[in-house]
């Protein structure tokens, strides 16, 4: 370690095969939350979602698919509206996602957008989204396109998703759907199917093993250092009355970094 000098070296980990084989495998049905992209009455974001979702329970998968339909701008109102409330826990609750939308203007609509900012990195301990498996399919109204999938993987990215290598992108979807708003057999059918089976098994093979998987030396690093930190400050000192706490004297710290007591 002597080339390396800038590394915490007690904190540098060797992947352990070992821990890369969970103890204990589940056995519940993976659970995927599915998302689409458009309000309309016939949206075929919702249609090909629908279609994918019958072939995830074919595979054994427990599915929910959220319905966008009231749910606030980002920001635009408080993150205890029951639509807000509705996705996040949602969220929590899988193990995998699929994200479907329709391309419009060369990337994906403001609806999906929406539903992605709505969950967010992290609530508490708990990261919503993180180490989690991710589909991605868009469906367009003219020629095959990628723009919207290769938007949405950046964005599965950065909430520190597993997005699988496979996605679909169905071309002139309005051919693509029968009356019944079931999808015709074709090429684009059984890319959805590839899609499906492909996430299935990156959920199962990951599911029980993802926290070690996303484990980074840099938050170790973090986390060690404000543990570190912790220990050096003075401890507060108890009043007289009251069970409350003051800051040792002489202590110029603000309320931020003062104990809890001391802050509230």
């Amino acid at each position: 370690m002597t080339d390396l000098p800038h590394i915490d070296v007690p904190l540098l980990q060797r992947p352990d095969i070992a821990r890369l084989s969970a103890p204990l495998v589940s056995t519940h049905p993976a659970r995927i939350l599915m998302l689409y992209g458009s309000l309309r009455e016939r949206s075929f974001s919702r249609l090909a979602t629908e279609e994918a979702a019958r072939i995830l329970q074919a595979l054994g998968a427990e599915v929910k698919i959220f319905d966008p339909t009231g749910l606030p701008l980002a920001d635009g109102a408080p993150d205890t509206h029951p639509k807000v409330v509705e996705l996040r826990a949602l969220a929590a609750w899988s193990e995998g996602m699929v994200w479907c939308s329709p391309e419009r203007h060369g990337a994906m609509t403001g609806i999906l957008k929406t539903q992605i900012d709505w969950i967010p990195l992290a609530q508490g301990a708990v990261r919503p989204t993180q180490g989690k498996t991710l589909a991605l399919m868009q469906v367009c109204g003219g020629s095959q396109s990628f723009n919207a999938v290769n938007q949405m993987r950046v964005l599965g990215r950065w909430m520190r998703m597993l997005t699988i290598p496979n996605q679909s992108s169905v071309a002139k979807a309005f051919q693509e759907f029968g009356d019944d708003n079931r999808m015709k057999p074709s090429a684009y059918y059984d890319r959805i199917v590839d899609v499906m089976e492909e996430l299935m098994k990156f959920t199962l093979l990951t599911r029980d093993v993802s926290p070690y998987l996303v484990d980074r030396y840099s938050e170790r690093k973090e986390s060690a250092g404000a543990l570190e930190r912790r220990a050096l400050l003075p401890q507060a000192v108890p009043t007289a009355q009251g069970g409350g706490c003051t800051p040792p004297v002489g202590d110029a710290r603000d309320a931020a970094t003062a104990p809890v007591c001391c802050a509230r």
